[in-house]
């Protein structure tokens, strides 16, 4: 929240505007996952690894990007509301949320 306290990832009324946090209010900006849009969360991950998972990606990709660690990758996809996942792909951990999930972005692009 804009006051530096923790924002409830289920309750719109602890969410602030983006304009409100563009002034580096709290610990970054983000966004919430749901209405169509859901993220790949691949964790430790190099580009190579992230452009292999990417490509079995069934879902339209929207953007891909650097986690906040720069370790990591997020792939924006369109997906209907699902409950989340953890699984290893291939090596890579992977988590996917499609609703009810905030995510700091960086907007650094793969």
């Amino acid at each position: 929240m804009v006051d530096g306290s923790p924002a409830s990832s289920t309750s719109s009324a602890t969410w602030a505007p983006f304009a409100a946090v563009q002034s580096g209010a709290g610990d970054g900006f983000g966004v919430m996952l749901g209405d169509g849009l859901g993220c790949y969360d691949l964790d430790h991950v190099s580009d190579d690894e992230a452009r292999v998972f990417i490509a079995a990606v069934r879902e339209r990709v929207l953007f891909v990007e650097r986690s906040v660690s720069g370790q990591g990758v997020h792939v924006f996809v369109e997906a209907p509301p699902a409950p989340g996942s953890r699984r290893v792909v291939d090596g890579v951990h992977v988590e996917r949320y499609s609703r009810d999930r905030f995510i700091r972005v960086t907007g650094r692009g793969l």
